[in-house]
């Protein structure tokens, strides 16, 4: 089953009066969702007990849980040591939703610095078969471990490196983040096709079964020539992408991904609007 919820906690969480993430499934559940995504973004900073509580609350209201690894990972630094701390930050967040009874872990996979690009996909191809391996020695291979499609120009995260990178091993599956591809490629993202062309290549490339339940963010984006500058919400008539014709073509493709809202401050309400428009299908 397709699932539909909120990345973190929106304004109107906390105008509610709520500040703990225990609270925040029910939140989710009473407005019709499904899932929710909680960010490391700054670290991994949680105790044991506060992620089995928070588990706990999820499983009792039904509400599946995915997880956000720290925003500063960067699998393509061309110093050792830096990169080792980027396999740390993506265990530890593995570690953590494990304990909260998650099975998805989103991560940023590199910026290309200096290098050149070739040079910046290639490094990160080859730190990516390091953490596999950091992978299967902790016992985590039965969670999924998804390299997320970038918005600025200068990070790596293609469709095709995703792709490339999720080759590597089954443990990989793409974190689509369609505002993102819209703002790194100048909004590219129009109309059914124009989405379905991206999925279709990538099922091609890593499997219907692998790519079935795949893992999406989706908000509006506002960009440059750079590509992203910051998210939106619906409101927004200018940059796009639009939802419901990403709707049309994962209805089309038989596929149902975790999907996740990102939108800037909206996310639960937005959240809720993508799951009445995919279901008014």
């Amino acid at each position: 089953m397709i699932k539909f919820g909120p990345s973190g906690n929106c304004e109107s969480f906390y105008a509610e009066g709520y500040s703990h993430t225990e609270e925040s499934a029910a939140f989710v559940k009473k407005r019709g969702l499904d899932c929710f995504e909680y960010s490391f973004g700054r670290g991994v900073r949680m105790s044991e007990d506060k992620a089995i509580s928070i588990g706990d609350a999820f499983a009792a209201e039904g509400v599946e849980i995915s997880a956000h690894a720290p925003y500063f990972i960067n699998f393509a630094n061309p110093d050792d040591e830096m990169a080792a701390k980027s396999y740390g930050y993506v265990l530890d967040s593995a570690k953590m939703l494990k304990l909260m009874g998650g099975k998805r872990v989103v991560f940023h996979p590199a910026a290309q610095g200096k290098a050149s690009r070739e040079e910046a996909v290639s490094l990160t191809e080859d730190r990516l078969k390091i953490l596999r391996d950091y992978i299967y020695l902790n016992d985590m291979q039965d969670m999924m471990f998804c390299p997320e499609t970038m918005g600025k120009l200068a990070q790596i995260g293609t469709v095709e490196e995703v792709v490339r990178f999720c080759k590597v091993d089954p443990v990989y599956v793409p974190c689509v983040d369609f505002g993102h591809i819209n703002a790194r490629e100048q909004g590219s993202l129009v109309t059914v096709d124009d989405y379905k062309s991206r999925l279709e290549y990538m099922i091609a490339e890593l499997g219907f079964e692998r790519m079935k339940h795949f893992h999406v963010h989706f908000s509006k984006i506002m960009y440059s020539a750079k590509g992203e500058v910051k998210h939106l919400t619906f409101a927004d008539d200018v940059y796009g992408p639009e939802f419901e014709p990403l709707a049309v073509a994962l209805k089309a493709l038989k596929l149902e991904p975790y999907l996740v809202s990102e939108s800037a401050g909206m996310q639960a309400e937005e959240a809720a609007i993508m799951k009445k428009i995919y279901q008014s299908l």
